[in-house]
């Protein structure tokens, strides 16, 4: 159901301070519409579930500093009863040889083709040093997840007791990199400069997508993008190894990237920041909290999904800040203090849905999250669900762990 709020499409319940920053971010560039997915809340310039789709204009600030955040959700050859009672093992696994958290380094690098591409020449015109420095960064971090709510979950489909299993993150300390880079560039900084704290509720950064500048940013990203594909490859794989699985079916896409696309008989620039592509036919993963569905959803052929720009949610959107929910963190002493949700609460939650859980804090815990179906319900007439996922193992960075990028 989709109604609209200050000339802005939204779907789900308005909260006001995320529609506020899609009209400023409709009111900067030349733009030809703005929509807010159902799981929309207020982010960084443009909102977390907000759709721009500009002419001839790309905004590094609407994509985001975690380029390329997605998920890999893969169908394997095994049956949940093939490894019900291994999940705990499994999970201790996967804890011990996936890396979680900030600035991680991968214990064993990943060589890869797309550390010998041409487009890394691209940072060395910007400044001198600064493709060996990336490339160093990006090869040590391929293959490790990050924080915030990045994950690697193993889930059984209910309807055909199959084991699925799923991945969630981005390109990591390399498309941060980017992100700030470019945005230290378009204020007249030094790319690799420091950059001050910016206000939540600023204009979009837009460049002209023929400038110098937009070109640049624009192979900056797209190298981000095939990095994050990479690494989510590369993850899953390691997961099915532990498993002793293959995979039969797998959909893979990302949800924080910019897009050359046609809406409205007009060429675009389609900026999605938490937002799935999902045109008629295309498949993506949705996921929920730790307690709840996740789900494998396909775009169908419907006015609004024309309207959403052929997108819908990438989860089920937050109700309660980290802070709120976690409390404030002491990051000298490693503790949080004054939060609503304890941990007894999450555990408690988690055992009585079935899940054997690694790491997480308690702002990634179910409370803290709207019900994926009711997100989904507002998008009826855009797609269909075609699996759903229950999650019986979840694995993410602990609790504790500094990140100041968090989505």
């Amino acid at each position: 159901m989709v109604r609209i709020v200050d000339n802005i499409k939204v779907w789900g319940e308005p909260l006001e301070n995320a529609v506020s920053q899609a009209v400023t971010c409709s009111q900067y560039g030349d733009v030809l519409g703005v929509a807010l997915m159902a799981d929309h809340h207020k982010g960084y310039s443009q909102p977390i579930g907000g759709v721009v789709a500009y002419r001839n204009m790309i905004s590094p600030s609407g994509v985001g500093y975690d380029i390329a955040c997605g998920n890999k959700a893969v169908r394997t050859n095994l049956m949940w009863d093939d490894i019900r009672d291994q999940i705990a093992l499994i999970m201790d696994d996967i804890n011990a040889t996936i890396s979680f958290g900030v600035g991680r380094n991968n214990p064993n690098p990943v060589e890869h083709e797309l550390f010998d591409d041409a487009s890394w020449k691209l940072f060395d015109s910007i400044e001198p040093g600064l493709q060996h420095k990336l490339k160093t960064l990006a090869r040590n971090q391929l293959g490790t997840v990050g924080s915030g709510n990045h994950f690697v979950d193993i889930f059984v489909e209910e309807a055909t007791g199959k084991v699925w299993i799923a991945n969630h993150f981005g390109s990591r300390g390399f498309g941060h990199k980017v992100a700030s880079g470019f945005l230290n560039l378009a204020a007249g900084r030094a790319f690799s400069g420091k950059a001050p704290g910016e206000s939540m509720d600023q204009p979009p950064t837009l460049f002209d997508l023929k400038s110098e500048m937009g070109d640049m940013y624009w192979d900056g990203m797209t190298l981000a993008g095939r990095y994050a594909y990479v690494g989510r490859d590369y993850v899953i794989e390691q997961v099915l190894g532990i498993l002793g699985a293959s995979a039969e079916y797998s959909v893979h896409n990302h949800h924080n990237f910019a897009w050359k696309e046609q809406h409205m008989g007009e060429d675009v620039v389609v900026v999605r920041k938490g937002a799935t592509p999902l045109a008629p036919g295309q498949l993506g993963f949705v996921g929920g909290s730790m307690g709840d569905i996740s789900v494998i959803v396909e775009g169908i052929h419907s006015e609004e999904n024309t309207e959403s720009f052929r997108s819908t949610v990438h989860g089920a959107g937050r109700t309660m800040s980290r802070t709120q929910a976690a409390g404030k963190m002491n990051y000298k002493l490693r503790t949080r203090m004054g939060g609503e949700i304890s941990e007894e609460q999450m555990q408690a939650a988690i055992r009585a849905y079935g899940v054997e859980l690694r790491g997480a804090g308690t702002d990634e815990s179910p409370f803290v999250y709207k019900k994926l179906q009711d997100v989904l319900n507002a998008h009826a007439h855009t797609l269909k669900i075609n699996h759903i996922l229950r999650p019986v193992g979840v694995a993410m960075a602990g609790g504790n762990e500094f990140d100041p990028y968090k989505d």
